[in-house]
């Protein structure tokens, strides 16, 4: 370590973007790329086009972007209005923060809430995991809980306890994934009610990533609790992974103070178009989503009866498969196993403590999966 880095950095290990490479080198293009959650459709040629001749005719590299997004927020304002079956007014440009990519949000939450030793943060493992990577680079405390084995329903009593135990510093945030990643599976009532009796000094983070997958929005309820903001992102079903737009909706003192902490023309030009495109045209953009979910059953469908797998439902755009436990061979041997073995014969999937996470993709590549899956799962030693 350099003798002017902080000393709690060594201890880090670096996010890795495609965790599913070994090497620095780029994954190639001839892989089956089912390990990130990414749309596997990239942009229509015609809305590729209108980006084009938009950076050629309007864009002009040499200035700096809009630098309030307001024409941006306008629009996130109105589709969220429609996503939620909003009044038009009932959310408006006061109430969204954009930012690059949902990370620099939630870093921008953290920052604006816990620095200082004034808060800690609370997860319920598995989960996104840039929640605790992000906290741990400020150096503010991750309290973690447990999820139950067959649902993975957070463990309230748990959560309850380190709410009342964590004091120095307290719990000043609470990161939610509604529906949660890896495990796919929508907030329970019971998680609901818990969460709408938590104080108002408490920050509810409620990411919604997934959203266009499940249908299932907490929008509705933010006039009802200040304390609460929702996560969304360009990523996943407006097929924009490679533009990093993510976006924040919230009370507007509570983005106001996001707009205060987030670094100037934090979004380039190009990703502001492409985003306003694909409001514009988000009808197109949404429309693959039905044969996803469709890929989707088939895929648990055909796994599911397999004595080995452990299989629960999803409500996004991927699915999480656990081992039963065995006498032969440990649970993470064997995920590791299937993992290589997938990769080796082209598909990369993503290996996790617990399970393998498996993005849908298209009808071609789930078959090849499926077929490659059954294959490696008849040939383990388990």
């Amino acid at each position: 370590m350099l003798p002017f880095i902080r000393s709690d950095l060594a201890q880090f290990t670096a996010y890795k973007p495609h965790p599913s490479s070994n090497s620095v080198e780029p994954v190639g293009i001839q892989l089956d790329r089912l390990d990130t959650n990414e749309s596997p459709y990239d942009l229509p040629p015609e809305i590729k086009e209108k980006l084009a001749w938009t950076f050629r005719q309007i864009i002009e590299s040499n200035r700096y972007p809009d630098g309030g997004y307001e024409t941006l927020k306008e629009a996130i304002a109105q589709y969220v209005n429609e996503s939620a079956k909003y009044s038009s007014c009932a959310v408006t440009t006061a109430n969204i923060s954009v930012g690059n990519g949902s990370d620099e949000l939630i870093r921008s939450l953290l920052i604006a809430t816990c620095l200082r030793g004034e808060g800690s943060v609370l997860v319920a493992n598995p989960t996104f995991s840039m929640y605790a990577i992000l906290a741990q680079t400020l150096s503010i405390p991750v309290v973690s809980v447990g999820r139950n084995e067959s649902n993975f329903e957070i463990d309230l009593k748990a959560a309850e306890s380190a709410l009342e135990e964590t004091k120095n510093p307290p719990i000043r945030v609470v990161f939610i994934v509604h529906p949660n990643s890896p495990t796919a599976n929508c907030l329970t009532a019971a998680e609901l009610i818990w969460l709408k009796s938590l104080p108002e000094e408490i920050l509810v983070v409620i990411d919604e990533a997934y959203f266009e997958f499940s249908q299932t929005t907490l929008v509705g309820e933010l006039p009802q609790h200040p304390n609460w903001v929702v996560l969304r992102t360009f990523s996943k079903a407006f097929r924009l992974a490679a533009m990093r737009v993510g976006y924040c909706v919230g009370h507007p003192d509570a983005i106001s103070i996001l707009e205060k902490v987030r670094l100037p023309y934090n979004l380039p030009r190009f990703s502001i178009t492409a985003a306003l495109i694909a409001l514009q045209n988000h009808q197109l953009l949404l429309s693959s989503i039905p044969e996803t979910l469709s890929e989707r059953s088939q895929l648990i469908a055909a796994l599911s009866p397999h004595p080995a797998l452990e299989i629960t439902g999803s409500e996004t755009n991927f699915i999480y498969l656990r081992l039963k436990p065995n006498a032969l061979q440990s649970t993470e041997v064997a995920l590791k196993s299937l993992n290589q073995t997938l990769k080796n014969e082209g598909t990369l999937i993503r290996l996790l403590p617990g399970g393998l996470r498996i993005t849908i993709g298209t009808p071609t590549e789930n078959t090849r999966t499926l077929k490659r899956l059954q294959i490696a799962l008849a040939n383990l030693e388990y």
